[in-house]
């Protein structure tokens, strides 16, 4: 037989049970209010009590949260008030038996209090009251209030029952505040106005996940308070008009041991939760003591074994390239864009690499979505490249295809991952590639992007937040000594650079002049080019490129040349390329080499000239 609550109360740490709606939700029970599951299938919500009860729970809530005429009134429902409490409780004793608790649980109206909102405040004691009535008319032991985000409502509740009953009663708030209001002395207060109103156990509940509940809890424990915490399972999404939870049970027990070491009593969980947290929680608490931490749980070493080091948080490996970009003009640089296919096949890509590794190339460009085709990410096959060839990679990130959110994600990930120099681009839009209709982001441009990648390589986000340890990218962008407006593109340069950029890869270029003219724009910017080398394969390669390729411009005498190369016009792009790099190769830090797909002899005649 259970002993008086308060009695047990005593005896220190208690776990309570977990959500009801989100049980009700997986198991098909979709319709709302979810009150009304006590009426239409009261078996359905006994079998969850009895699930909750077999996870661990001493303490089961009653499914009545919102139960009172005001909320039941929004689904034109308020006359069942009296009967679903009732066969709420009595359903829950049915669980219960003599040994678990039940709590009648008691939520809010769902509506605004005077002077914000319409509902007066002894409108909405009065419901509170007409529901707590019913809850102690059917036998709780005990009522707990709760997921309260007003104070004054909550306020109206607390009189309620105190003004019915002599039970206890846990008087729980959502603390729904932003972090600089909880960082403060706001919970301290509410928690210490609730005790006066007249509660007898007093916490908080949903709306924030595991850490930020272990937050607002370590700063109102005292002696003598009695404290509740339930946390939501963490922050939800939707899908298909359901709340989606994420947190595992496993994390959720962890907080739940920080939380009973800080003084929490009663500790639960709340919506999103199911009796695997609960079972969790109950199996990471137990032998606990309130208010004393629990000790780290000892490894298990056998007789003889050297404990394994702490595996490193991210690759540390060196970056030669950006040695090498940092000492140009001590040697030429080379670089070879890899040619992405479709689909998951990289062999012809890493076929590719090995052969770049064997002639010493110093790094391989590896292109993301390029034309805004379909293609494996870049950061995926950069790391391919690195850990199964061994030769560098310069990874090209496109603004096109990332929110801020998830572009910064992505460049973290490519940093634990391993990679350390990243191109900037902007991107081609969306709808010229192969999914015209998908949505082109461009939270941000390639400047955007270089300068989140200079943040962090301060040790902060694009918006000064720290993220610990600074990385240490080296930021290339793109450059076309062919634009139609210069003047324009080298202000798009000087931004770059002002940004951060630490060399600009530039777009195919055909002619010395050509280039002589963009050195010369941008001589005052101090930056490292490569230049981009692209031999042509026929006539109707190099017409495609200038006229249906945007910032590619090819000379009319080398169009002319390759069409009058009639059948040896694949040799004669050769020649064209190789005849302007013996020109170019004095004036650039490095050259950035295109080779046709897997036509990767090309490099060695390119080489032949460079070296």
């Amino acid at each position: 037989m259970k002993k008086p609550f308060r009695d047990r109360l005593r005896e220190g740490l208690i776990i309570c049970d977990g959500a009801m709606g989100t049980v009700l939700d997986i198991q098909g029970y979709t319709s709302l209010p979810h009150e009304l599951e006590n009426l239409k299938h009261p078996d359905v919500v006994e079998g969850i009590h009895r699930e909750y009860i077999g996870a661990g729970s001493e303490i089961i809530e009653t499914n009545t949260f919102s139960a009172n005429r005001l909320r039941l009134s929004q689904f034109h429902i308020e006359e069942k008030t009296r009967e679903i409490n009732i066969a709420g409780v009595e359903i829950a004793r049915r669980a219960a038996g003599d040994g678990v608790y039940v709590a009648g649980s008691v939520g809010p109206t769902g509506m605004l209090l005077e002077p914000i909102g319409k509902v007066r405040r002894a409108q909405a004691r009065d419901a509170f009251t007409e529901q707590i009535e019913a809850l102690l008319e059917a036998g709780v032991d005990l009522l707990m209030l709760e997921t309260f985000v007003s104070v004054n409502e909550l306020d109206e509740a607390l009189q309620a029952a105190r003004s019915l009953t002599d039970l206890p009663i846990v008087a729980q708030k959502a603390f729904a505040e932003d972090g600089a209001i909880l960082g403060g002395s706001y919970p301290v207060q509410v928690i210490e106005h609730l005790i006066e109103q007249g509660a007898d156990i007093v916490g908080a509940n949903c709306t924030v996940g595991p850490q930020r509940m272990f937050g607002i809890i370590k700063k109102i424990h005292k002696e003598g308070v009695v404290l509740v915490a339930q946390p939501a399972a963490g922050i939800p999404t939707l899908l298909n008009g359901r709340s989606i939870y994420h947190t595992t049970p496993a994390y959720l027990a962890a907080y739940a041991r920080e939380l009973v070491g800080s003084g929490v009593t009663l500790v639960g969980a709340c919506c999103g939760s199911t009796p695997a947290h609960i079972r969790a929680i109950a199996e990471a608490v137990s032998g606990m003591d309130v208010g004393k931490p629990a000790p780290p749980a000892p490894k298990k070493i056998s007789p003889g074994d050297t404990p394994p080091e702490p595996e490193r948080a991210y690759y540390t490996g060196d970056n030669r390239w950006s040695k090498f970009a940092r000492g140009a003009g001590t040697r030429l640089l080379t670089t070879v864009e890899l040619d992405i296919p479709r689909g998951l096949d990289m062999d012809s890509v890493l076929e590719g690499a090995q052969y770049c590794m064997e002639r010493k190339i110093d790094a391989v460009n590896i292109t993301e979505g390029a034309r805004a085709r379909l293609r494996m990410s870049s950061i995926a096959i950069s790391v391919q490249i690195q850990q199964r060839v061994g030769i560098e990679t310069i990874t090209h990130r496109a603004a096109r295809d990332h929110n801020l959110i998830g572009a910064q994600a992505e460049i973290l990930g490519a940093y634990a991952l391993g990679l350390r120099n990243i191109l900037c681009i902007t991107g081609d839009p969306a709808g010229i590639g192969d999914y015209p209709h998908a949505t082109s982001v461009y939270d941000v441009d390639a400047v955007g992007l270089i300068r989140a990648l200079k943040c962090m390589n301060a040790g902060t986000d694009i918006m000064g937040n720290p993220i610990g340890a600074p990385t240490s990218f080296h930021i290339s962008c793109a450059g076309n000594p062919s634009a139609d407006d210069m003047d324009a593109e080298v202000a798009k340069m000087e931004r770059k650079v002002e940004a951060g950029a630490d060399m600009v890869f530039t777009q195919p270029v055909f002619e010395m002049r050509t280039l002589e003219q963009f050195l010369k724009r941008i001589s005052h910017l101090k930056i490292g080019v490569m230049v981009g080398v692209i031999p042509l394969r026929s006539h109707k390669h190099a017409d495609f490129l200038h006229n249906e390729v945007p910032g590619m411009r090819i000379p009319e005498a080398i169009r002319t040349r390759m069409r009058n190369a009639g059948e040896t016009a694949a040799r004669t792009g050769v020649g064209i390329a190789m005849d302007f790099l013996r020109e170019a190769k004095s004036a650039v830090a490095g050259v950035y080499m295109m080779p046709p797909f897997r036509k990767y002899h090309v490099i060695d005649e390119l080489l032949s000239v460079l070296r």
